[in-house]
């Protein structure tokens, strides 16, 4: 492997960026670009809203919210220079694929073949449920056969699953193809917000629950757990159909930053979830954080409780997907 004494520029210091030059730092001299100047800022002061690192390792990164620069001076870099650069830190190996063209349509389809087969599970959902049978209970048996692919049925947000796959059939049709199966998966799984709604009021009126007036808690708002990120979130479609029903809905997360989540979705997120007494709470994230609810005595208190994401001891759930 050639030796690079180059300096390293990562264009965009988000979710991908930031970690990518703080890794790369630990090696090269490294400059960080970003056109969002709070972005910058909020870097500068040692403070990371996406929690991808520790702030203390993004020390060796220099900072700028310069944007002529790039076309200036950056010029293109060749595929073998970039797979030693990427090879000097990535343990696992790299692969140096032929053209730009075959690793982007690399990524591409890996996230589709994600997306369809989290849309099969969600259509196995739909189908079960009209079955009245627990689909988590016929994919623990399937999955016992060795050859059988484990995958959940749940909410698919984010940006490389529900959005990267668009690129994709964007470009079949523009070049005369209509992609039947992606866009088939697509459609799935944007349904998967107003199913979950669907089977929580169902629920509700099982219980004597009037909808209407109902105080319901959501608890995550993220799109996965663990995570603050809230791109392309689908706990906001269960919010907003929710809203539609005349449910009062609160949202409860430790884990999102509250001023983003007001910026970008609207929703005020609140502090303490005790201090009100919910007739449903609605799992949404799997966070580690809400592993300290005490859900037995929420259960305990009439709640009325469903899990997306299996998440809960079934003793103590009415329902989940």
């Amino acid at each position: 492997m050639s030796i690079i004494k180059d300096k390293i520029a990562v264009i965009g210091l988000g979710y991908v960026g930031l970690p990518l030059a703080t890794e790369f730092a630990k090696k090269y001299k490294v400059i960080g670009f970003d056109i969002d100047k709070s972005r910058i800022m909020e870097l500068k002061n040692g403070e990371d809203k996406t929690g991808e690192i520790n702030i203390l390792d993004f020390e060796k990164v220099f900072k700028t919210n310069s944007k002529e620069v790039l076309a200036a001076e950056s010029g293109l870099e060749t595929a073998k220079k970039v797979d030693n650069l990427y090879k000097s830190i990535i343990k696992a190996g790299t692969h140096l694929a032929p053209s730009i063209k075959v690793a982007e349509a690399s990524k591409s389809i890996e996230n589709a073949q994600r997306d369809l087969n989290i849309s099969f599970m969600n259509e196995l959902a739909f189908i079960f449920d009209k079955m009245d049978i627990d689909t988590h209970e016929v994919l623990k048996a399937a999955k016992t056969k060795w050859n059988f692919l484990p995958f959940w049925p749940g909410l698919v947000g984010g940006h490389c699953i529900s959005v990267d796959p668009y690129y994709l059939t964007y470009k079949s049709e523009k070049l005369g193809y209509k992609p039947d199966v992606i866009l088939s998966g697509r459609n799935v799984n944007d349904k998967m917000g107003k199913f979950v709604v669907s089977k929580v009021v169902k629920l509700m009126i099982e219980k004597d629950i009037n909808v209407k007036g109902a105080d319901v808690l959501i608890l995550g708002i993220t799109f996965k757990e663990n995570c603050p990120d809230i791109r392309n979130t689908k706990i906001l479609d269960v919010y907003t159909e929710l809203i539609s029903f005349g449910a009062n809905v609160d949202v409860f997360d430790s884990v999102a930053n509250k001023k983003e989540v007001k910026n970008e979705l609207q929703i005020d997120l609140i502090t303490d979830y005790t201090k009100k007494q919910y007739s449903t709470i609605i799992l949404g994230v799997a966070h580690d954080d809400f592993k300290a609810i005490d859900f037995k005595q929420l259960h305990n208190d009439s709640a009325m409780i469903f899990d997306t994401k299996s998440f809960i001891d079934t003793k103590y759930i009415d329902g989940r997907l």
